[in-house]
């Protein structure tokens, strides 16, 4: 169901509530059958992953921890992958088992360079999932352990992702009108 504030900024529903729901269910069923006997870690880069991230640990039927990074990764670095850490980890991940909990992958390049800083500081076990996977748009190569969704070429928001800080509360995902993102200089 759209919602009745931004019913006329959404050209349309990619997933829904309720198809956003069955996959996150499954990928906790599949982390806990995995980590069965384990404690993994996950690791969420704010702002985008803490729906996400919050949904599925609710599905993962183990003593599982969260903690959080922000980078940023928009504007003339983006393009590189270089990102600056704002918040790293609260706690140390040496030798812990690590998912990192992503709410979309784009080019990679980020991800990537999120994934060397976590393994230099090495822990156990370090595996990605993610909710959306836009590999049409993939320059590094990021191995994913556990995948939502594939994502066609497309600028969506809801569930936790944002145009402007707006539209993260957003219950589905969904591509905004085009004249709402003309002005964005990465799509």
């Amino acid at each position: 169901m759209k919602s009745k504030f931004f019913s006329n900024e959404i050209e349309r529903v990619v997933f829904t509530e309720a198809e956003i729901e069955a996959v996150v269910a499954k990928m906790g069923r599949q982390i806990t059958k995995d980590y069965a006997g384990r404690s993994p870690l996950l690791v969420s880069v704010l702002r985008g992953g803490m729906i996400f991230v919050a949904d599925l640990m609710r599905h993962i039927d183990l003593p599982v921890s969260v903690d959080f990074m922000a980078i940023t990764s928009y504007g003339p670095k983006a393009a590189s992958g270089v990102v600056q850490v704002v918040k790293d980890l609260d706690d140390p991940i040496t030798k812990r088992d690590v998912i990192v909990v992503e709410d979309i992958i784009d080019t990679g390049l980020t991800l990537n360079y999120l994934k060397q800083i976590l393994l230099a500081k090495e822990p156990a076990s370090l595996s990605i999932c993610t909710l959306l996977d836009k590999s049409v748009r993939r320059i590094a190569n990021i191995p994913l352990a556990y995948k939502g969704f594939d994502l066609e070429d497309v600028f969506v928001v809801g569930y936790g992702l944002d145009f402007n800080q707006a539209y993260r509360n957003l219950p589905y995902l969904g591509v905004l009108k085009e004249d709402r993102i003309k002005d964005l200089n990465f799509i």
